[in-house]
């Protein structure tokens, strides 16, 4: 089993009330069996790579020499027995990518798609959105004229730094698309209570699909207080850091939508259940990415493939992605379609591989952060 960090720039920074990154970092994970089958997977790294490649590394002599059928007792072990539930979120984002890969070769084995074998897709195909960056007036005319060309009706944009900006730009992206595209925005918890009250009510005329994380993730009840008021429906991200985390929040309705993926809770089999149990809350799921390659964006399309109740528009950075280690339709189209291929559906360029590994080992990490524009501010 091997541990590969690699990374891929993006075509333009990445910039939020939260982060400044230049591209995506993360650990590919390759998985051979004793006759020549190869799994494939991704732990997204969060905020350090090493440390999730090094997690990898401590979780291999759980892994090596067992079956790819047996998953959820090889994690059941390395909780127990490795003593990952004491750092659960490092473990989660780490096992996420073996269980990937084990997943991977069991589809292989019986030349199935994933989807298949979580239980079968119930709809054709997952919508996903236009992540709109930040920029002047006439770039951010261009980025919608972009994105409506390429047919995206599902549009993105970070809010939280600056109310006057927000609405200045919101207003600008709505006369763009007009009132048929959806317009959605994520805040990243930069909002008190009271300043959601007031800039969620200045944001009703745009018609607003939904808000995510307006307010921090703690307390809970934090975010099901802004839900009550709130006349735009409001999505948990922040807050979602486990399986249980998870579940406590969708169990106090706390939200409308739930934005995660499988390397918060842990496992593809995890993502599956805490979906469902999203849906029976009358919730709905949207997919999640902190920037992520073609494999985990892969690996979380074979479950929303499953999943009774997601959103239109979801997340993706494949768009803006300079390069991949795999083809997926998702890279210039909003729609991706079930498909038959075995595992994962996807063939990993391993020559994109070996050239995103070297430009990790030459250049580090693409930090979520610009060190710099930081200390400007202390």
């Amino acid at each position: 089993m091997q541990a590969i960090p690699a990374s891929i720039p993006y075509s333009h920074r990445e910039l939020s009330f939260q982060v400044a990154r230049d591209g995506v970092s993360d650990v590919v994970v390759r998985v051979e069996t004793d006759d020549g089958a190869v799994g494939w997977g991704e732990s997204c790294s969060g905020a350090d790579t090493a440390s999730i490649a090094a997690a990898i590394d401590a979780m291999a002599p759980f892994v090596i020499g067992r079956s790819s059928w047996d998953g959820e007792r090889i994690r059941r072990d390395l909780w127990h027995h490795g003593l990952w539930q004491f750092r659960e979120g490092t473990a989660n984002f780490a096992w996420a990518g073996i269980d990937m890969a084990l997943w991977d070769l069991c589809g292989k084995e019986v030349n199935q798609p994933l989807h298949r074998l979580l239980g079968g897709a119930v709809r054709d195909t997952v919508n996903y959105f236009y992540y709109l960056s930040w920029d002047e007036d006439p770039g951010m005319v261009a980025q919608c004229q972009a994105g409506l060309a390429a047919g995206y009706d599902v549009f993105y944009l970070k809010v939280g730094s600056d109310i006057t900006k927000d609405l200045a730009r919101v207003a600008l992206i709505r006369d763009q698309i007009g009132r048929d595209g959806k317009l959605r925005i994520d805040a990243n918890g930069a909002w008190t209570a009271g300043q959601a009250h007031e800039y969620l009510g200045a944001l009703e005329e745009f018609d607003i699909d939904f808000v995510e994380q307006p307010v921090k993730e703690t307390p809970p009840d934090l975010m099901r207080r802004v839900r009550d008021f709130s006349r735009i429906p409001v999505a948990s991200n922040e807050g979602l850091w486990t399986e249980a985390d998870a579940l406590r929040r969708i169990q106090a309705d706390v939200s409308d939508v739930y934005c995660f993926s499988q390397y918060w809770v842990g496992s593809l089999r995890s993502f599956q259940f805490v979906g469902w149990a999203a849906a029976q809350r009358g919730a709905a799921v949207c997919k999640h990415t902190h920037g992520e390659f073609a494999i985990a964006a892969a690996a979380a399309q074979q479950v929303m493939l499953t999943l009774p109740s997601v959103v239109r528009g979801n997340q993706q950075t494949s768009a803006h992605m300079e390069s991949d280690l795999a083809r997926i339709p998702i890279a210039n189209q909003p729609d991706w379609p079930a498909d038959r291929a075995a595992g994962l559906g996807i063939e990993v360029d391993e020559d994109a591989l070996a050239e995103a590994a070297e430009r990790y080992r030459r250049d580090g990490q693409f930090l979520p952060y610009q060190l710099d524009d930081l200390r400007a501010s202390w």
